[in-house]
Formats: structure tokens, sequence, C-alpha cells
């Protein structure tokens, strides 16, 4: 044999590294077709209008119920505050004290009402861009120590 030999007889075969699992960002859920998939913009319209429309859309029912159930709270505590400013008026004037009270009262009430719906529609926005996010967060006690340790699958684009 010369000097000219093989160089791939000399060197060993290269081996991944298997010492850092690097996770993989799994495939977008199955069960949403790609077609169904609700897009920021019309999601955040659809519960600015209606809060938890989108949501209940994008299959996260426990939070459109807790905006319908604000939304039912809110507009019964105003409709409630009108019939009192109402009632107040016609038992004493305009510029009673209690009149004013409960027209600043139905005014907050109001404003809690609008809150929701924008609320509503920002959380509906961020949803559907997260809608194909894993949902698999895990959490480990660290050894030896105190703490957690909190695992996200993610990809870098």
């Amino acid at each position: 044999m010369g000097v000219g030999g093989s160089i791939a007889a000399q060197t060993p075969p290269l081996r991944p590294d298997t010492s850092i699992a690097i996770p993989q960002y799994p495939a977008p859920d199955p069960q949403i077709p790609a077609g169904n998939q609700l897009r920021p913009l019309p999601a955040f319209f659809h519960s600015l209008l209606i809060p938890g429309w989108a949501q209940s859309k994008l299959d996260r029912k426990l939070t459109a119920a807790l905006f319908i159930t604000w939304e039912g709270v809110t507009l019964g505590m105003a409709l409630k505050a009108g019939r009192e400013v109402g009632f107040l008026q016609r038992i004493y004037s305009d510029s009673s004290e209690r009149v004013i009270d409960k027209k600043k009262e139905r005014q907050d009430w109001l404003i809690l009402l609008a809150f929701n719906h924008l609320f509503s529609g920002l959380e509906a926005f961020v949803g559907s861009q997260l809608q194909d996010f894993p949902a698999d967060v895990k959490l480990r006690a660290i050894p030896g120590g105190i703490g957690l340790r909190a695992a996200v699958a993610f990809r870098m684009p």
C-alpha cells in the first residue's frame, strides 16, 4: 500500500450527536383542517361583535363561556342601573345627587361592557395566531433542588 491510500478507510464514520435532544415541532393539529383555521383579523372582529364567538370557533369553550358570562353580567347590570335612573328621575329632579350617582353607575357598567368586547376580540386575535401551537407543555421537578422546569417545543423560521 502506498502513500495515496483511501482516506475513507482511515477516518471513522461520523455519528450524530445524541447528547442533546432537540424537540421537533409537531405538525398542525389534524383535527383542524387547514381551510377551517380562523385567521386573526376575522377572529378579532367576530369576538368584538359577540364576545366568545371566535373562542368557541377555536374550541376554547371555557374562555368563550367566561366572556359570555361576563357579557351577561355587565349587560344585565347596565340595564338594571338604567331602569333605576328612570325611576329616580320620576321621583327626584334630574340634578339630584342620587340620580347623578346612578347615571355614573350605569356608565361604569357600559364601560365594562365595552372593555369585555375589546378584550374578547384581542384574546381571539392572539388565540387564532396560536391555534396550531403545541399544547403539550411539560413540567418536571428539577433533580436535587427546589423549582420547576418547563419545556415547550417551538420552531424558529
